[in-house]
């Protein structure tokens, strides 16, 4: 089985060494929780004195605060460390199957794998074999290319998404004898992991051959009712700007080389990533929201009703008791794009007439693109959950509460019509997001 054609590369795996305690080694996601840094100084807490990936990577919560060189200069030297003190141990060469267990969800499955950064690029349009499913900020690149640019190991939080209707790649590795890697209990309401290393070589032929009828091109026509002859066959889910980081990386380090042909075996090619398949149970697509910081309220509103009016998509405000009421209006509003907000502890409604857009997002997203560009001192955040958004922006800006779509629209989608616009879709809540946990090399 040729697992190149299908950008799939069989990684060498660290993980902790016996007797780590996973359970302070692993930490969520570095995107969570960006506007909520008592998550973060428990989490501090929690792995003090002990091993952690939090030592290995920069939670996005801090990147605006000063002594960002000094934090990436101590991740860099930390992964050095632990790499020389045997904190890392190689597995055998191979796939790690995962089952997480979450506060929403009793399983979530996944299978742990590299992927070839030279099937993937993230430009509006592209057709690779691997795609981006929401814009990519560009801008966002630079400070997480500092963080990994001088890495000797990459801890992904990465999961990509391939439509698998039938459940034929993941979902029978769990009828396999393998050996258990890990099974531990997460920190901070993150749920139950469990892991087993896939290393047998009739396993990776059987995934290869599951993956490559997902790739035939008759099917994928066929499926998705396109006559394009470039196949998609996985899809970005979280983690998009870190896969589009690493992607950055690897296009400098071969613009870079001397012997284009042996810079094709670094390791720095592969991105480690989950993959899990759209159709999973347990795998739920939330909305993200906006909550914006630092504006006059008053002037946005004024501002919205100038750039819908140009638009030819006039706007207007309403009010209401509470969230609940703000909803109902928002579901009966027809054919109009109606977004909840919250702001002061009142709850409100944009409403927007015979928009352009499909999605109720973009047609936030646009403008709020536009105001804050004449907003020095404006912040926008991106939260999940309901909770949050009423706290957040109840008491400190204005925050809009925006409708998820649905998982099994989403690579029809994408084929159809390009990339959503960023932040559309979270895979699940902030507490079911990947933790750090396996690591690989990226460096010779």
């Amino acid at each position: 089985m040729n697992l190149a054609k299908l950008a799939l590369q069989v990684p060498t795996i660290l993980l902790p060494e016996d007797g780590i305690d996973l359970s302070r080694w692993a930490v969520i996601a570095c995107d969570q929780y960006t506007s909520e840094p008592e998550y973060w100084t428990k989490v501090d807490r929690l792995t003090a004195g002990q091993p952690s990936t939090l030592r290995l990577v920069f939670p996005e919560v801090y990147l605006e605060n000063d002594g960002s060189d000094a934090r990436i200069a101590d991740i860099n030297a930390c992964m050095d460390q632990y790499l020389a003190d045997g904190v890392f141990t190689a597995q055998d060469q191979g796939f790690l199957l995962v089952d997480r267990k979450t506060s929403h969800a009793p399983s979530r499955k996944g299978l742990v794998v590299a992927l070839d950064l030279e099937a993937y690029d993230y430009r509006p349009g592209s057709k690779t074999m691997i795609r981006t499913t929401e814009g990519t900020i560009v801008d966002r690149l630079p400070p997480r290319i500092r963080v990994r640019q001088n890495a000797a190991v990459e801890l992904p939080h990465i999961m990509v998404l391939i439509d698998d209707p039938e459940q034929t790649v993941i979902e029978p590795l769990f009828e396999a004898d393998l050996e258990q890697a890990y099974d531990f209990e997460l920190m901070q309401n993150g749920g139950h992991l469990r892991g087993w290393n896939v290393t047998q070589q009739g396993l990776f032929e059987q995934i290869g051959t599951a993956l490559e009828r997902l790739a035939e091109k008759e099917r994928f026509q066929n499926r998705y009712e396109v006559d394009d002859d470039e196949v998609m066959l996985y899809a970005m889910g979280d983690g998009n700007h870190s896969f589009a980081t690493a992607k950055a990386i690897w296009e400098t380090l071969k613009a870079e080389a001397t012997d284009t042909a042996e810079v094709m075996d670094h390791p720095a090619r592969y991105a480690l990533v989950e993959l899990v398949n759209v159709h999973d149970p347990g795998l739920e697509f939330e909305a993200i929201h906006r909550v914006i910081f630092g504006v006059d309220v008053d002037d946005l509103f004024i501002k919205a009703g100038d750039y819908y009016r140009q638009a030819g998509t006039p706007c207007h405000i309403e009010w209401y008791d509470d969230l609940a009421a703000t909803n109902a209006a928002a579901e009966s509003s027809g054919a109009a794009h109606a977004i909840p907000f919250v702001v002061a502890s009142r709850f409100g409604l944009l409403k927007i007439a015979d928009p352009r857009l499909t999605l109720e997002v973009a047609t936030l997203q646009n403008f709020l693109d536009d105001y804050l560009q004449s907003q020095p001192a404006a912040r926008i955040d991106y939260i999940h959950g309901d909770d949050a958004v009423t706290r957040l922006g109840g008491q400190q800006g204005i925050g809009f509460y925006l409708p998820s779509i649905s998982k099994h629209d989403l690579f029809r989608t994408i084929v159809r019509d390009g990339a959503l616009p960023r932040k559309t879709f979270s895979m699940g809540e902030a507490d079911e997001k990947r933790f750090y946990l396996e690591a690989r090399r990226i460096t010779r």
